[in-house]
């Protein structure tokens, strides 16, 4: 299409007479608005062929498919409402997994895209996939980031049935009460016991005879008393004996729970599953398993090993008179053990307090924080975010941790102690080797040792002071080292501390008059430091 207007002479053309025409500004002034439009009328029709590319229309870049991820995400939206609305799933239990796997719906989708981009690149034309399901996944992992909030803050606060009546109070639900006729069924020597129990407490106990009895006191919340019959019904226990195994349980109601008493054969062993309530066990002769979603766990008179699992951290732990093994892991509250005569191997994380008394089967606590390892203990140990005491623990201590204050009194054995950012206080009850290290932080290192000490001596600190009631050779200035023998240089003492002062000390005369001489020890091996999550504040 020609851009010269009529009648004018394109540039550098020569007319027919053979001159050269005047020069003549409109004219080219026109010439040159008539390219401006030219240009941007094809600008025009490129983006007008790129849009209908866009809207699927054939074009150079290739029709515009839509995705079927996006479909898929509305279908299973669409089919757990569903569910959720006949009654088929539970509510907050879905909404508790949502709130721990909605990572996965990323996964899943990013999994579909990369098996659609496959089978494009088999396509001989080329086409453009649509992502306007993108918003939806945006929005499905806010709302999995706020179910797992939401859940967290949900199970601190609903973690028992005095929590459950106070969330039905408070919306003015009336709580309807009744007991369910007891059942009696005998059992065979040696049975297994199980109880589940997703709502309400457990309390167990022994008696004489070759039965299981079963007390359940149902709880409803309901607006009616037609309303409360279905939830009674709903969660009716029921005991079935199969071989060797007896199960008792509680299917569980959202609006309602069940408080179980339950007499077992003091022969029989007892598995007991509760997700929301306390557990109470007491004169068991067989041991126990125990599982604790969101509840305590009180233990007495138990003969036999216990296994406990923990999932909150609002649960407390306490045995006493326990002849067995205890094992334990997962996160709790509190954690009380007296009077315990086998091994205690914890493993987990504590946020309260730990106390122990009169343990006499050696003890190993692991937590993301502390490693901690004793034998015997007469004494007592209180474990909390600031501080670990202990004092007369035999067989010797080995301690990893950060950020608290040590004190050891009354030891028996060799000490190990690796500290950060805390004090550290050692009094051996005797001859024995020590080694504290309070590394990569402040702390001050404080060892009192019994007059007939026959020790060899390091000491160092890189920023502060050694003082010594024994004679040992000090030197340095502002890194200052202790070196020496006292007595016969039997066992070895290494103390060193960065940013602290080392005091070393001389007890009483009593201090280590029980003990003999030992025999040389081998230098104890370093533990490995244990990960420190940021957002905890565990022991």
């Amino acid at each position: 299409m020609s851009t010269i207007p009529p009648g004018s002479v394109p540039p550098g053309s020569v007319p027919p007479g053979g001159q050269q025409p005047p020069y003549d500004p409109k004219t080219q002034w026109r010439v040159y608005r008539e390219q401006q439009k030219a240009a941007w009328r094809a600008q025009r029709d490129a983006w007008k062929a790129q849009r209908y590319a866009y809207k699927g229309y054939a074009g150079p870049y290739g029709p515009r498919v839509p995705s079927i991820v996006g479909p898929l995400i509305l279908v299973a939206i669409g089919v757990i409402a569903l569910l959720i609305t006949w009654g088929h799933m539970d509510a907050q239990q879905f909404w508790e997994w949502y709130g721990r796997w909605w990572p996965v719906l990323l996964i899943a989708a990013g999994l579909g895209l990369l098996a659609e981009w496959m089978l494009d690149q088999r396509r001989e034309i080329p086409v453009r996939r649509g992502g306007g399901f993108v918003g939806i996944l945006i929005l499905l992992a806010f709302i999995g980031v706020g179910s797992g909030i939401a859940n967290s803050h949900w199970n601190n606060w609903h973690v028992n049935g005095d929590d459950h009546d106070d969330f039905n109070s408070f919306f003015g639900r009336p709580q309807h009460d009744q007991d369910q006729q007891v059942l009696n069924t005998t059992v065979p020597a040696g049975a297994t016991i199980q109880i589940q129990n997703p709502r309400g407490d457990v309390s167990i106990s022994a008696g004489d005879s070759q039965t299981v009895e079963v007390q359940a006191h149902q709880i409803a919340y309901a607006n009616s008393d037609s309303e409360a019959k279905k939830i009674f019904d709903g969660e009716k226990a029921d005991v079935v004996v199969s071989g060797g195994t007896v199960i008792v349980k509680s299917p569980g109601h959202n609006d309602g729970q069940v408080n179980l008493t339950v007499t077992v054969p003091k022969n029989a062993s007892v598995n007991v599953e509760a997700s929301h309530g306390d557990v109470s066990a007491a004169g068991l002769g067989a041991g126990a398993t125990i599982t604790a979603s969101h509840g305590d766990v009180h233990l007495s008179n138990i003969a036999g090993s216990v296994q406990v699992h923990f999932s909150s951290n609002k649960g407390d732990f306490s045995a006493h008179e326990v002849t067995g093994d205890i094992t334990a892991d997962g996160k709790c509250n509190d954690l009380t053990l007296s009077e315990i005569k086998g091994k205690v191997t914890i493993n987990g994380d504590i946020f309260g307090e730990t106390h122990f008394e009169n343990l006499t089967g050696g003890v190993h606590l692991h937590t993301s924080i502390t490693d901690l390892q004793f034998g015997d203990l007469p004494g007592d140990l209180t474990l909390n975010d600031e501080d670990l005491h202990i004092t007369e623990a035999h067989g010797g201590v080995r301690v990893t941790t950060h950020s608290k204050n040590i004190d050891l009194a009354q030891v028996s054995g060799d000490t190990y102690v690796d500290d950060r950012d805390g004090n550290i206080s050692i009094e051996p009850a005797g001859v024995y080797g020590v080694e504290a290290r309070n590394s990569h932080g402040h702390g001050d290192i404080e060892l009192t040792l019994p007059p007939n000490t026959s020790a060899t001596v390091d000491g160092r600190t890189r920023n502060g002071d050694i003082v010594s009631d024994f004679p040992l050779t000090v030197s340095g200035d502002e890194s200052k080292t202790a070196m020496g023998k006292i007595g016969a240089g039997l066992v070895k003492i290494t103390l060193s501390t960065d940013v602290g002062d080392v005091r070393i000390k001389r007890g009483d005369e009593a201090q280590g008059t029980v003990t003999t001489p030992p025999k040389t020890p081998a230098t104890p091996k370093t533990p490995k430091t244990p990960k420190v999550p940021a957002e905890t504040e565990e022991q």
